[in-house]
């Protein structure tokens, strides 16, 4: 495994840390949800990071590469 392939591992088990969604994986949070805080201006450090990330891949219609990550690499975090 390469440096980018953990970093989308950690991507795909990234959780949201506070509100209305907590617990819930970034990539399972609404689009609409991602898309306000695009409007918003992302939280600051890693957790901004992986949501602009997340924004990409829900636009791209790339959510399912998250889940199967999950599936191949269970428990892994």
């Amino acid at each position: 495994m390469q440096p980018d392939d953990q970093a989308l591992i950690d991507l795909a088990y990234a959780t949201m840390p506070f509100g209305k969604y907590a617990g819930r994986y970034l990539s399972d949070l609404p689009e609409t949800y991602v898309l306000w805080f695009k409007g918003k201006g992302y939280p600051a450090g890693r957790l901004g990071e992986q949501m602009r990330a997340i924004e990409e891949i829900k636009t791209n219609g790339l959510e399912d590469l998250m889940r199967e990550l999950r599936e191949r690499y269970p428990g892994t975090k």
